[in-house]
């Protein structure tokens, strides 16, 4: 028999190891990551800041005042720059040590000033939320790493909250020691008996201990919130969370698919998952696989002559980009006239424009393999050409398509 000493108070002492500092003073730096409708080129920039943080040997929840500043951040389209400003009050709290780490666990609200505001930004009020660790080099002086996001509802954003994720390393110096608490010691008499304290676990690692963790079988890498729960952000709000989403500004109303995009994007009538031509031309008949049969580009040319007029080569660029995208898709351009003057000369005017627009296209790019012509003169009219109405409809270049 031997005479161990129990101390009930081991459990108190490993809580309070991380707060025998009254204060915590950490410069830090890092980068922030902003969301794509802010306008920041790359979508971030470098940040730097200063948190204060004040402990107390009577509750683990300290506060925190912080003020971050991004010096320069570079707008993309607006082609200008800002000074960023962030002043923000956080209550954090401390878990227990795991080995050598420290984690903790922050909230709180703040304020961001822009010097520049450009792309709808604007000053104003947010909330935060982040996570953390500390890992001692001394009894003073510790290695910090958090991870903040941060939402503020911006009305020139269609009301959208505007999001920031701001990723920090630093030194933490601790000063200002605080008078320990004496445990009450109870001897007990034991029979050759160890006493080991397991450190808390966190199973599914998301920084959040088992006891806490309301959702303990979190996904590797998840933003969490402070009970372990995956924070689920859906800017656009069509039900598919940022993560997963591919068209992330999907406009409001609009059906999607799981990826979070239109269900028909190209507004031919057939949807993604049957359309063999994603990038149907506006206007064009398709056929069940979403692909154009005969589209009329809608091409006009000087009078009398096979010369495109300058309005209307944006529609044949357009023609070009859909059969550069589908090379496995040849097309025939074909001409047809009114039924003014001599059919011989309006077979030959037909099968001049028909060659000119096939020149065109493939100036633009597309295979000439792709390409024939063939001119139909007044042939197939599909208006009355005793209206001068009428006949501008049946001067028209058509392209049919083919499938290979």
């Amino acid at each position: 028999m031997k005479k161990i000493l129990l101390s009930t108070a081991l459990l108190i002492a490993s809580a309070a190891m991380a707060q025998d500092y009254k204060y915590e003073v950490s410069p830090m730096i890092g980068y922030n990551f902003a969301e794509g409708n802010l306008d920041m080129k790359d979508n971030g920039y470098f940040t730097g800041g200063l948190e204060l943080q004040v402990n107390s040997a009577d509750s683990k929840i300290a506060p925190e005042f912080s003020l971050y500043v991004a010096p320069g951040a570079d707008y993309d389209k607006a082609q200008t720059d800002t000074d960023i400003y962030r002043g923000a009050f956080n209550g954090v709290y401390t878990f227990d040590t795991m080995g050598s780490v420290i984690p903790f666990a922050k909230a709180g609200l703040g304020l961001e000033n822009y010097t520049t505001n450009k792309s709808g930004n604007r000053n104003g009020f947010f909330v935060d939320a982040g996570a953390g660790v500390k890992i001692p080099f001394t009894e003073q002086l510790a290695f910090k790493a958090e991870a903040i996001y941060m939402a503020k509802v911006n009305h020139t954003h269609a009301g959208n909250a505007d999001s920031n994720l701001m990723t920090l390393v630093g030194l933490t110096y601790s000063f200002g020691a605080m008078p320990q608490k004496e445990a009450p010691v109870v001897e007990k008499v034991v029979e050759e008996t160890v006493v080991v304290v397991a450190a808390p676990k966190d199973t599914d690692g998301d920084g959040v201990i088992d006891s806490l963790d309301k959702c303990p079988n979190t996904p590797d890498n998840s933003l969490v919130d402070a009970t372990g729960c995956v924070i689920v952000l859906d800017d656009d709000h069509d039900g598919v969370s940022n993560a997963a989403d591919k068209c992330p500004n999907t406009p409001a109303g609009t059906k999607v698919d799981a990826r979070g995009c239109d269900v028909d994007m190209d507004h031919d009538g057939v949807l993604n998952d049957k359309d063999l031509c994603a990038n149907t031309p506006i206007g064009a008949t398709v056929n069940v696989d979403g692909c154009p049969a005969v589209t009329d580009l809608h091409i006009n040319f000087e009078n009398n002559s096979y010369k495109v007029k300058k309005d209307s080569y944006n529609n044949i660029a357009e023609y070009a980009k859909f059969l550069k995208h589908n090379t496995n898709y040849s097309a025939k351009i074909v001409g047809y006239t009114d039924s003014r003057g001599s059919a011989a000369y309006n077979q030959k005017l037909s099968e001049k424009r028909a060659n000119e627009v096939k020149r065109i296209l493939i100036a633009d790019g597309v295979n000439p393999a792709q390409l024939s012509a063939e001119g139909r003169g007044e042939a197939n009219p599909i208006a009355s050409n005793a209206t001068a109405e009428g006949r501008a409809k049946n001067r028209r270049i058509e392209a049919e398509l083919i499938r290979h």
